[in-house]
């Protein structure tokens, strides 16, 4: 998921002519700034949704309920709230990009990430501790190699990017349609259709980050630099999630409580 235009047909602006090795050390220090604010941000989610899960903030966000196979969870009015509330701050931050400041942008991302946790809580209710944990790392791996792959391929991965988002979209309206039909295989194809398109997202923005950070750092500054940081962490953040809730559903193993 993509937040900033593509630079790369952009010409440099005369006497910023930088060697080559100056620009590799800048870029990886770019990288690793953008990883570190990914990643921070999934420490962040990680723990609000274990508080969430595992305290009394839980009655607050689910309530248990009779249904015809027993006990359910199910969300309250505020747990529903947690979970439409992140793409309101998706939509913020893109709509924002050239007018929201640094430090705007950064303490935006951080409420995502909370709210993104309690969202993200009902996880833990509905699968067991084991095979979450087990899924998150077979996710973070999945993710490191592509992100790698990524980064160091020489195939130019744009062309790919519409099929991507194409893809994206269709993923929404299967969803959506989804919801009415109940059909197990529907599901069981969005779920394979979302893993490969998630995967693919990673590969994809990684090489996007790497390939626009000269124009990042020739035209917007080092504050524009911090800012856009944020910015990509969030688009690899969004990928990792997608990709951690799609494999759960073929890794995961459901708890005994019915949710």
């Amino acid at each position: 998921m993509a937040f900033s235009p593509d630079f790369r047909t952009m010409s440099r602006p005369a006497g910023t002519g930088v060697g080559a090795g100056v620009i590799d050390q800048g870029l990886r220090a770019y990288m690793l700034r953008v990883y570190n604010w990914m990643a921070s941000g999934l420490v962040l989610t990680g723990l609000v949704a274990y508080l969430v899960a595992n305290t009394s903030l839980r009655a607050a966000f689910f309530a248990a309920v009779m249904t015809p196979n027993g006990v359910a969870v199910r969300p309250t009015g505020l747990g529903m709230l947690a979970m439409i509330a992140p793409l309101g701050f998706v939509l913020i931050m893109s709509l924002g990009v050239n007018r929201l400041s640094r430090q705007t942008v950064q303490m935006l991302f951080w409420a995502f990430c909370a709210v993104m946790g309690a969202s993200l809580s009902s996880i833990l209710l509905t699968f067991t501790g084991v095979s979450v944990v087990r899924v998150f790392f077979v996710t973070a791996g999945t993710f490191s190699a592509m992100s790698i792959w990524g980064y160091v391929t020489k195939t130019d991965l744009t062309r790919f990017g519409s099929f991507l988002i194409m893809g994206l979209f269709g993923l929404v309206i299967a969803g959506l349609v989804n919801m009415f039909l109940h059909s197990s295989m529907v599901y069981m194809l969005y779920s394979i259709v979302g893993v490969f398109i998630f995967i693919g997202l990673t590969a994809f923005d990684t090489q996007r980050i790497k390939m626009t950070y000269q124009q990042v750092a020739y035209y917007d500054g080092p504050d524009g630099a911090a800012k856009r940081a944020v910015y990509d962490a969030l688009a690899l953040y969004l990928n990792f999630i997608n990709l951690f809730q799609f494999l759960l559903q073929f890794m995961g193993v459901r708890s005994n409580q019915d949710n």
